[in-house]
């Protein structure tokens, strides 16, 4: 199995998930947006065909998503959620961040859905910085400006599914 390390975490339900969204676009969206695309084709002029351009920008963002998905798929580190002892990918995590409480899933914004918070990337600076730390736990991360932030661990919660 991949270390954490490699990839972005993604509990089994999620990663099946993506898989489903993958799969769907690989086959049935792109038939969908080719058809699309040929029928307006045979309306004549594409410089001035609003639907054959609107069909064209549908398969670009499509083609993106197929790569995103992939690419997340490719490298995801899949389990259950972690336990909630210390933080690490997967948990929903409550903490002061310089004096306001916030909370958060640390892990893949594909997972935020599941419980409706912010996002932070166990590879971002404050993911960084949390990672391993336990309830009480006091740290600093550096924010883009190169300020030092403090960040206390107030709570860890296992991801609902």
């Amino acid at each position: 199995m991949a270390e954490q390390s490699q990839g972005t975490w993604l509990s089994p339900a999620t990663y099946e998930r993506l898989q489903a969204e993958l799969e769907e676009m690989t086959t049935v969206r792109r038939a969908e947006i080719a058809q699309k695309i040929e029928a307006a084709r045979s309306e004549g002029d594409l410089r001035e065909n609003g639907g054959y351009q609107a069909a064209r920008e549908e398969q670009s963002k499509m083609e993106g998503r197929i790569i995103e998905l992939t690419h997340l798929l490719e490298n995801a580190h899949v389990s259950e959620p972690p336990s909630t002892d210390v933080v690490a990918p997967g948990n929903v995590i409550t903490a002061t961040i310089a004096g306001e409480e916030e909370r958060f899933l640390i892990g893949s914004r594909e997972q935020a859905d599941l419980v409706n918070v912010e996002v932070y990337p166990e590879n971002a600076p404050l993911g960084q910085a949390i990672m391993g730390l336990k309830v009480g736990g006091k740290t600093k991360f550096q924010a883009p400006n190169g300020r030092k932030i403090p960040v206390e661990i107030v709570k860890i919660e296992s991801l609902d599914h």
